[in-house]
Order: structure tokens, then C-alpha cells, then sequence
């Protein structure tokens, strides 16, 4: 009976131990944590803050976590004064919106297509893709062809380009291989095509590896400005958000003074820093407000593969 108390105690003495330097390995990990969160927002909150601040007070330089003085002028001036930007905005929205669906269905079909181990080119043609990866033509016959093809001055060349991607195909077909075959076996016993296997069984499969992809494209979209300042250069109509905002901020930055003084003192009074936060803030806001809704996704598929490994 001793020995077995005595074995008793030694095991909540390790357990008490064990607790122990599991909370100091919690609390340092957490410290960690919250040290690199404050890391990461305070610039975005300090950004907001500038955005939010009056021109003039800007210029002093103080502001950390919120305006002294509060001010909208920054985002009406981009907002409800600039038609271009609008109109830009408008652009870069159906650019975001169709590129992203385009590309996400184009890319999983031909990633399906070579997850196949039917069809007999699939090496071949996986090989041509991992060489487009890395080789890619440069830029003047890149301009020519697109010329030629007609799509300079127009707003497909936004989507078409980029419709196939070499790196997304690869990872979706990755993902669709580690999909049994025994599922889709049961779906041709029940004389399913090949067209209702990829819709039915493995489209909502794949559902987290297309959501990933379709942030990437859409990030990719929104961010754009070169080439409609290369293609769409003496094409107003389409133009985007971003070329746009370059633009503007470009002719701030050319005055070498604040704002007030193009636009007078008391009818704007805004700054060039200021001007620049709300830009930023403007660029990167609706990709913040998508991705929660996405972010189920990436941890369903998480979930997936752990199981299935």
C-alpha cells in the first residue's frame, strides 16, 4: 500500500511539474503572439489615423493611434472628386470579380484534366506547364502579341492573359490527385461523365483549394496598375483604381507642398500625407473585408488534409 501511494504522489508531483512549465511555455508564446500582433497592426492603425486627420495637423508629424483633429476631406476628395477614380474603381471591381471566376474554373478544369491518369498526356503537358513558370517571353513580344491579338485598348487584356496559370494548375491538380479514386469509380457506376464527376464530386471537394486560388487571383486583379498604364495608357474607359491612385499621387507629390496649396486653403484642406494613407486604406480595404468570409475555407481544407494524412 506504501508503494502505491508512494507512486501515486511522484505521478501528481510530475503532473503539478508538467503544469507548471506548460503555463511559462504558454504565457511565452503568447507574449511572442501580441508582440507581433502589435507589430503588425500598429502601421495599418497609425495609417488609418493619418487618413482620418485634418490636413494641417498632419504636418506636424504626432499622430500615432488616432486623429487630433478628424477629417474626412482625404476620402472625399478621392471618393467624390475624382472621377476617375471612380470610374477606375468601378473597372477594377469587374476586373477582380471576372478574372477571379474565369481563372478558378479554367485552371481546375485543366487541372483535372491532368490529375487523370487515363489521359495519356498528362506528363507532357505537365512538363509544358512547369516551364512556363519559370520561362516566360519578355516584354516587347509580350506587347506585340497582345497587339496583334487585338486586346491592347480593351479590357480583356486584364482577364485573358492571366486566365491559365502555370503554379495554380500545379496545385490544384496536387490536391485533386490526393482525392481517392474510389469516389469517383462509384460516380461512373452510376453513369456519371467526367463533366458531372468534376462538378459533383470533386468541385466541392476542392472547394478550399479554389478559394485560395480565387483570393490570389483576386489580390493579383486588384492590385494591377502596370498594365493599364502599358495597354490602356490612351484608353480612359479603362483605366483602374490603382493606376489611378498612382496617378494622383504622383501630382501631389509633383507640387512638393501640401495639397492646400493647389486646391486653396480652405477649400481642401488635406495633405500629401493624408492623401497617401487614405490610398492605401482605400487599396487594401476590400480585400480585408473578403477574406473572413474565405478564411472558413482555409481551415476546412486544413481539416481535410490532416485527416486524410
Amino acid at each position: 500500500m506504501a508503494s502505491l501511494e508512494n507512486v501515486s504522489h511522484e505521478k501528481i508531483r510530475i503532473r503539478k511539474k508538467k503544469a507548471k512549465s506548460d503555463t511559462v511555455i504558454d504565457v511565452i508564446v503568447y507574449a511572442v503572439l501580441t508582440l507581433f500582433a502589435v507589430v503588425v497592426l500598429y502601421p495599418i492603425i497609425n495609417m488609418l489615423a493619418y487618413s482620418l486627420s485634418d490636413g494641417m495637423d498632419s504636418l506636424y508629424g504626432k499622430i500615432h493611434l488616432w486623429p487630433h483633429v478628424w477629417s474626412l476631406e482625404s476620402y472625399k476628395e478621392l471618393l467624390f472628386n475624382r472621377e476617375s477614380i471612380r470610374y477606375g474603381a468601378i473597372v477594377t471591381i469587374a476586373r477582380t470579380l471576372i478574372g477571379a471566376g474565369i481563372g478558378v474554373v479554367a485552371n481546375a478544369f485543366l487541372a483535372f484534366i491532368l490529375s487523370r491518369k487515363k489521359f495519356m498526356l498528362r506528363s507532357a503537358l505537365s512538363l509544358f506547364w512547369i516551364i512556363t513558370i519559370y520561362a516566360q517571353a519578355g516584354f516587347v513580344p509580350v506587347f506585340y502579341l497582345y497587339r496583334k491579338l487585338h486586346l491592347t485598348q480593351s479590357f480583356w487584356v486584364y482577364i485573358v492573359p492571366g486566365i491559365i496559370s502555370g503554379i495554380y494548375v500545379l496545385v490544384m491538380r496536387t490536391y485533386m490527385k490526393s482525392i481517392p479514386d474510389s469516389l469517383e469509380e462509384a460516380a461512373k457506376l452510376d453513369g456519371a461523365g467526367y463533366i458531372s464527376i468534376f462538378w459533383r464530386i470533386i468541385s466541392p471537394i476542392c472547394m478550399p483549394v479554389y478559394a485560395a486560388i480565387a483570393l490570389f487571383i483576386a489580390t493579383t486583379q486588384w492590385n494591377s496598375w502596370f498594365d493599364a498604364m502599358i495597354y490602356n495608357r490612351f484608353s480612359p474607359k479603362y483605366t483602374t483604381l490603382q493606376y489611378e491612385m498612382l496617378k494622383y499621387y504622383t501630382y501631389v507629390l509633383s507640387a512638393r507642398t501640401d495639397v492646400n496649396s493647389i486646391h486653396g486653403p480652405q477649400e481642401l484642406p488635406i495633405s500629401p500625407r493624408t492623401i497617401r494613407s487614405a490610398l492605401a486604406v482605400v487599396s487594401m480595404l476590400p480585400l480585408l473585408i473578403i477574406y473572413p468570409f474565405l478564411q472558413k475555407y482555409f481551415v476546412s481544407g486544413l481539416t481535410i488534409r490532416g485527416v486524410k494524412d
